[in-house]
């Protein structure tokens, strides 16, 4: 079977403050929309691989943001979830879509195990060794280490107008989660979903599970709605606040 990724792919992530000196590393599982050239446009326009159906729409410049003022280490996924879903467990049903929100996704039907199987190795495997390296880097100097997973929603899901402008996720470990809502809620004028528009779940979600719960470490998945971080206005908003909730954040 010839490699999905070819010498004129992009590579699988990027890193950005790889040598950050706080405690926060960050992971933004949807922050890009490539395609590998050997899978075509999986039979959709240009305006539907556009759509929050391809990524998490602004949460990439959140992201650099953020870690740029927190100098945190920080990963940002290159390649469109609809190739393979880096914040799903591999074999679950949500790993690689064959329908999203309400479209189709030809290019993913009818896929042998095999094929699966090759965007694992060559996407999911690839960003996740080199974000779980870096938890292991930290354990053996001893750094202390909060994981902070970054998306974003669309405002309406499924025909559903969603009321929050921001989520805080979490599952077993609500430490930090609580702090963020705390000090999210604090502002009259925005509406925080607790554990909402989405929970964690071990079904559903892989980064926080693995790297948060399965480390023993403080983190949070935080999601915003995508029309409030389309331009760069409100992406300096929403990194501003995120900095301010998790400086302000205490000892666990």
């Amino acid at each position: 079977m010839p490699n999905l990724l070819g010498p004129e792919d992009p590579p699988v992530f990027q890193i950005a403050h790889e040598a950050g000196s706080s405690a926060f590393v960050i992971a933004c599982d949807h922050a890009g929309r490539d395609l590998p050239k050997s899978l075509g446009d999986l039979g959709l326009t240009e305006t539907e691989l556009s759509t929050h159906i391809g990524w998490d729409i602004g949460i990439a410049s959140v992201a650099r943001m953020v870690s740029e003022q927190l100098d945190a280490y920080l990963q940002l996924n290159n390649y469109s979830r609809l190739v393979i879903d880096t914040n799903r467990p591999p074999g679950s049903p949500q790993s690689v879509l064959t329908l999203s929100e309400s479209t189709r996704i030809p290019g993913n039907e009818g896929l042998t195990r095999a094929q699966i199987e090759q965007r694992e190795r060559e996407v999911f495997w690839p960003y996740h060794n080199q974000l779980a390296g870096e938890f292991e880097r930290r354990t053996r100097l001893g750094l202390p280490t909060v994981f902070v997973a970054l998306h974003s929603f669309t405002p309406v899901y499924l025909g559903m107008v969603r009321q929050w402008d921001a989520g805080v996720l979490y599952q077993r470990d609500a430490r930090l989660a609580k702090h963020m809502l705390g000090h999210l809620q604090a502002d009259p004028d925005l509406r925080v979903g607790d554990n909402e528009p989405y929970r964690v779940s071990d079904a559903t979600d892989y980064s926080v599970v693995v790297y948060g719960e399965g480390r023993g470490i403080p983190h949070v998945e935080i999601e915003l709605r995508q029309d409030l971080i389309v331009d760069t206005a409100g992406q300096s908003v929403w990194a501003d606040r995120l900095v301010r909730a998790l400086q302000a954040m205490p000892a666990f």
